[in-house]
């Protein structure tokens, strides 16, 4: 016993002094004061010239520059006493509201604001000490941000969670109560989206000089419903109703965007005059990082018309007329993809890529120009990342404001155009890569169609000489594509406008070269990989918190947080009991926490200790929702096949799917409506319920993502090969505890060799064979004979779960001429991968283990491993942590 005892004391002893060594090494000790709340003597928060814009500040007298700076000295108090009287009096002079009205909502509302006002001071003080410092940003364009929910991810991120609960509690309110009256902002849809949120923050978190830019949609998306008969039904997304608590507008920050009009030569030279002009209004959105002050900015425009009011319309009884041109205007920023498959459509989606980058590349060359110097020299001091081919016609717009609004030569402004810019590319789909019809550009932007034609002669000409008679050559290479119409090729305009072209996953990367752009790549042009990542502090630490705590206490550091490799540290326990039964405890809180959900939405129990089973992403035939959904329908027909007994010896399984079908994407929609047949039929067979149901999750965003990935058991990333770029759930997927089933397709082959062969259930077709698979397929010599797989379809066909007007069309799509995403070819492999999950399943000691080992082994997809080779090899920007002297308090009389 003694023995024993002195051990213990030891190993406390070890334990204490590897904490005050883990305390001794967080990035900034100040950082840890700050969280803690301790207060020192008063001084300036920030002690440089006071100014955020050293060129262009408001010439202040030294008197008025005394007071300011005593007044903006200090920050807010965390004391919990001091937040409380900081939400009560948003509630009396923010929302104007009193104590007899003060519900959820103010309390939600309030208490965003009290946690925004935090963000400022830091955001003022990172962007002033940017400015100072003269640092190069990037600058990351991308139509969409998929946020998610801002209140706890900032309360975490700032340190300071721990004092709200405790502040709000003294008001009567529960945190989390308070969290989930906040709406998910409208601002994305699916991976493309979410990944530039993930690296907002791992550029925060990383200290990197960066800036988001994108669009401020007023009604996102849409919100997706399912009506009675199990059709997607798309409702605009209300998302501002009650206005955004996290956002700043800046009236003061706009600027013009023309579209339409002529062009002109002068003796001054070439203008683009006349047509219609909007104002883009700039929305900022403070950024926190994780266990810094460094706090970034999402700057999102707004269109609103250059003149609000035609008065002399409204005097003439015109009253539409009067406001038609601020309704048209605002048109513009409305909703993220507008359905492009009429020729209005497509005109308003160009409008809002020209729009929002027309914007942007006019505010960076303003924050630029700040200090005399030439504007030559603007990628010396700016990277723009293009997130896919939408933002594509900033190349264009940066080569026109050279040439015709500052008279420099075009040789001068390509080279440094082509040194700013870099382009990650997001899919090797065909239809997916974007052209624009040469008439519309013509109509909606005609100097920049000039431009174009001139980039594409340069460009072909080059290519010519290396080449003579090679017309086939010029054709692959060729920016605009013969044909009628002709087609302005935005993917091979950023590739010949940037300097460097990434893809997103090892195999992704590699199809680009040899089978996007080959010719490039023969010319020269720099290709290289960036395999995705996704923060560890949203997508671990906030959306599980069990597991968090678990991995915290197994490796005695929360420091994985920032360095997710750190995790590795829990496989050398991987035999430990206790840490067996705390991550199967951990699991069972998720899965009834979804359960809970389930409930809520459907009015149905269901089975915790069955096998969860979850696919949630875009509703896209690629992505083989309906490979899934017929192996549902297979599954459940064996099981009425079987005698009770029989029964009673299979594992449960729940199926849950998630995501949007595109409005105009009508076998997506298809298929979203036989999920919900199967899932019909399936669940209210009182025989085999019990063992399988089946539940598609309506209007699947952030909030329900960090819902439902920690409560998978295994989760579904099966496209045809070689065409998921890359894919971000499945790495979330993973790091929350589960196993993946999935083909070899995206990141999915890397997370195989990072978590070993043992820890994913691979099946399927390999990239190499796609192509002759097809072949196979459409010429009759190779034939599925499944009998499972037959008998699906025969019930589908038959009526079983819809009607003809949604049968017929899957039906048609899996005829073996059909079948382009070979479904019924990787039907039996899918099938056989599924059957190991049930044995592995079923052997839980095992199955937990190499759960375990899997999340250990993730520590190469962090968002900050992808961000730190993006800022170290293509953006050439540097971490500029910010840190102050000494922390002072506004509020100090509170304190204990």
């Amino acid at each position: 016993g003694a023995r024993e005892e002195e051990a213990r004391e030891v190993r406390e002893g070890q334990q204490g002094e590897r904490r005050r060594i883990m305390s001794l090494s967080k990035r900034t000790q100040s950082f840890q004061d700050l969280a803690k709340g301790s207060v020192s003597q008063p001084e300036q928060r920030y002690s440089g010239t006071g100014y955020t814009t050293p060129q262009d500040a408001v010439p202040i007298s030294e008197e008025r520059n005394k007071l300011l700076a005593s007044l903006m000295s200090q920050y807010l108090s965390r004391e919990p006493e001091a937040i409380q009287r900081q939400i009560v009096n948003h509630v009396e002079y923010t929302l104007a509201r009193t104590r007899y009205n003060f519900d959820a909502h103010g309390a939600y509302q309030a208490t965003a604001f009290s946690v925004r006002d935090r963000l400022l001071e830091s955001w003022n003080d990172t962007q002033q000490y940017f400015t100072e410092r003269d640092v190069k940003r990037v600058y990351y364009l991308s139509l969409e941000f998929l946020m998610g929910r801002y209140l706890q991810n900032a309360l975490v991120n700032m340190g300071i969670k721990g004092n709200f609960e405790e502040a709000l509690l003294g008001l009567g309110y529960k945190l989390e109560d308070i969290c989930e009256v906040e709406r998910d902002p409208g601002l994305g849809n699916g991976g493309l989206g979410r990944l530039a949120a993930c690296f907002m923050d791992s550029l925060a978190t990383g200290n990197y000089p960066g800036w988001g830019y994108g669009i401020r949609y007023k009604y996102g998306m849409f919100f997706q419903k399912v009506n009675e008969d199990g059709y997607q039904i798309e409702v605009p997304d209300y998302w501002l109703t009650h206005g955004n608590p996290w956002e700043v507008e800046r009236l003061d920050v706009t600027y013009p965007v023309r579209f339409f009009g002529h062009v002109e030569w002068t003796d001054k030279g070439i203008r683009w005059t006349g047509g219609e002009v909007v104002r883009a209004v700039a929305y900022d959105s403070p950024i926190p990082g994780y266990d810094t002050y460094n706090t970034l900015n999402l700057r999102l425009w707004s269109a609103a018309p250059a003149h609000e009011f035609d008065l002399d319309s409204f005097s003439k009884g015109d009253f539409y007329g009067a406001i038609a041109n601020k309704e048209a205007s605002e048109k513009i920023s409305s909703v993220l993809y507008p359905n492009d498959s009429t020729d209005a459509g497509k005109e308003l989606r160009l409008k809002q890529q020209y729009f929002f980058v027309c914007a942007t590349l006019q505010d960076a060359i303003r924050r630029f120009l700040k200090r005399d110097r030439p504007l030559l020299d603007l990628h010396t001091k700016v990277a723009i990342q293009l997130n896919d081919t939408h933002p594509t016609i900033a190349i264009v717009e940066l080569m026109r404001i050279f040439m015709d609004e500052y008279g420099i030569g075009w040789t001068a402004s390509w080279k440094t155009t082509q040194k700013v810019f870099s382009y990650t590319n997001h899919t090797v789909l065909p239809e997916a890569l974007e052209k624009w019809s040469v008439p519309l550009m013509e109509k909606l932007l005609p100097r920049h169609m000039q431009i174009i034609y001139e980039i594409n002669r340069r460009h072909l000409e080059t290519i010519a000489a290396k080449y003579p008679g090679d017309g086939e050559k010029l054709q692959r290479m060729s920016i605009v594509e013969d044909g009628y119409p002709k087609m302005v090729r935005m993917a091979q305009l950023a590739v010949v406008g940037s300097h460097c072209v990434n893809g997103v996953a090892a195999i992704h990367s590699g199809l680009v070269q040899t089978r996007l752009f080959p010719d490039f790549v023969q010319e020269g042009y720099r290709f290289v990989n960036m395999t995705n990542g996704v923060t560890p502090r949203r997508w671990i630490q906030q959306a599980n918190p069990s597991l968090s705590a678990i991995i915290s206490r197994w490796i005695e550091s929360d420091d994985w947080v920032v360095n997710l490799d750190l995790v590795r540290g829990i496989e050398q326990y991987v035999d430990n009991a206790d840490l067996q039964r705390e991550f199967v405890e951990s699991k069972m809180e998720n899965k009834k926490r979804l359960a809970k959900l389930i409930k809520e939405q459907f009015n149905e129990e269901v089975n915790c200790d069955a096998l969860f089973d979850i696919q949630i992403k875009r509703i896209h035939e690629y992505k083989r929702q309906l490979l899934n959904i017929l192996g549902v329908i297979a599954r459940y027909n064996k099981l009425k096949s079987l005698s009770d007994e029989q029964l009673s010896k299979v594992v449960p399984r729940v199926h849950v799917f998630g995501g949007k079908a595109a409005a105009a994407y009508v076998q997506a929609k298809n298929i979203i409506r036989l999920i919900n047949g199967v899932s019909s039929v399936v669940n209210k067979d009182s025989r085999t319920s019990k063992y399988l149901k089946v539940y598609f999750m309506p209007n699947y965003n952030v909030t329900l993502a960090e819902a439902l990935i920690p409560a998978n058991d295994i989760s579904e990333h099966i496209s045809t090969a070689g065409m998921e770029a890359s894919g971000t759930s499945n790495m979330k997927f993973v790091m929350n505890g589960g196993l993946i089933i999935g083909t070899m397709d995206g990141a999915n082959i890397e997370i195989r060799e990072e978590v070993g062969d043992e820890q994913i259930f691979i099946f399927g077709l390999l990239t190499p064979e796609i192509d002759s698979a097809r072949d196979a397929m459409k010429y009759g010599q190779y034939k599925v004979q499944d009998a499972r797989l037959e008998e699906a379809i025969e019930q589908i066909h038959a009526g079983k779960f819809c009607g003809q007007d949604t049968a017929g069309p899957i039906v048609r799509a899996l005829e073996p001429y059909n079948d382009y995403y070979l479904v019924s070819r990787d039907f039996t492999s899918y099938m056989e991968a599924q059957d190991r999950v049930d044995v592995a399943f079923q052997n839980k000691a095992e199955w937990t283990k190499r759960c375990i080992r899997a999340v250990a082994r993730m520590g190469k997809f962090s968002s900050d491993r992808t961000i730190k080779e993006y800022a170290e090899s293509i953006w050439n920007i540097e971490p500029t942590p910010f840190v102050p002297g000494s922390i002072a308090y506004k509020d100090t009389s509170f304190k204990k």
